[in-house]
């Protein structure tokens, strides 16, 4: 499949799941993608499970494995904060997207800097995860859908308000089985 073919991405945070999911849906589409892991196991796990297709960093060596990168910068850009997100700004081309990835992030946040990056038509979006299923995690209450999400199905919701929701910017998504629903 080559639904992201020519399409550079750089996913930073959550590399032992949201992110994980979301490279991997990426590397299976025909994208190049550059995981940042926060430990060495996480970037073993997820140099297996990508493959050749993508490179697994430290947190710290992101600025130069973009340096090295040929081009002028990635299309995508998927973090779990603001302030992780905010220094890789300008390695994302114009006319690219940022989704943020964290159940956290404030709505009026998520607007704030989608307004601040419309000059570049740089798209600004967000999903926010809420009980989704983790290795380790004790038992939670489950939301109104009764059971709990899964990584995959955040990174097609972030995934689609990257690639596919391209009259979308400074929007919050959840995607956590009704929990916020009134």
């Amino acid at each position: 499949m080559t639904k992201y073919a020519h399409t550079e991405a750089l996913v930073v945070g959550g590399a032992g799941g949201i992110g994980l999911a979301i490279a991997k849906r990426l590397v299976e589409g025909g994208a190049t993608v550059l995981l940042a892991a926060r430990t060495a196991g996480e970037r073993a796990h997820a140099a297996g499970e990508l493959g050749q297709a993508a490179r697994v960093v430290a947190p710290s060596g992101v600025g130069a494995a973009l340096a090295a990168c040929a081009g002028d910068g990635v299309d995508l850009l998927f973090s779990d904060a603001i302030p992780v997100a905010r220094p890789l700004l300008g390695h994302l081309r114009d006319g690219g997207a940022l989704v943020l990835t964290s159940p956290t992030p404030c709505p009026d946040a998520v607007r704030a800097l989608a307004a601040e990056l419309v000059a570049r038509g740089i798209r600004v979006n967000a999903v926010a995860p809420g009980c989704i299923e983790a290795p380790g995690a004790g038992a939670v209450p489950l939301p109104p859908l009764g059971r709990l999400g899964a990584a995959e199905e955040v990174a097609r919701a972030a995934l689609f308000l990257a690639t596919e929701a391209t009259f979308t910017t400074g929007a919050r998504l959840p995607v956590d089985g009704g929990l916020g629903s009134p």
